[in-house]
């Protein structure tokens, strides 16, 4: 699976940023897809996941929880995370994820519960 994330940039806090991810060349079924985050000096972080096959539950870490939204078009050819109310604290480098395996609740707020990654994008939040 490729993964391909866009929508970083630079905005002030309290606002609102869009990030995309097009997962494509998939050998099976997506299962699930996921954002993680990563701060200079900082080891990665879960932020937001997304079941894509049994439901489309979605979890997210607290830090995040009411601010930040996980979601997908009908087609599930695209994956989003709307973040809203933006803090400096949440300036990270931003990767999607995906597997195509069946993993607990658990496992998904798990960097090891992913097997593709993308490459990022950078959101900054300052003034």
């Amino acid at each position: 699976v490729q993964l391909q994330a866009s929508g970083g940039g630079l905005v002030q806090p309290g606002g609102s940023l869009r990030l995309s991810c097009v997962p494509s060349e998939p050998t099976s079924p997506i299962y699930a897809v996921g954002w993680f985050r990563q701060a200079p000096g900082k080891e990665r972080e879960f932020v937001a996941a997304m079941r894509w096959i049994g439901g489309s539950s979605a979890y997210y870490a607290d830090s995040v929880k009411g601010r930040f939204s996980i979601s997908t078009d009908n087609a599930k050819t695209t994956v989003y995370l709307q973040m809203n109310n933006l803090k400096p604290e949440d300036t990270a480098v931003y990767h999607c994820t995906a597997t195509e395996l069946n993993r607990t609740t658990y496992s998904l707020k798990l960097p090891r519960g992913y097997g593709y990654w993308g490459q990022g994008t950078l959101v900054t939040v300052s003034s």
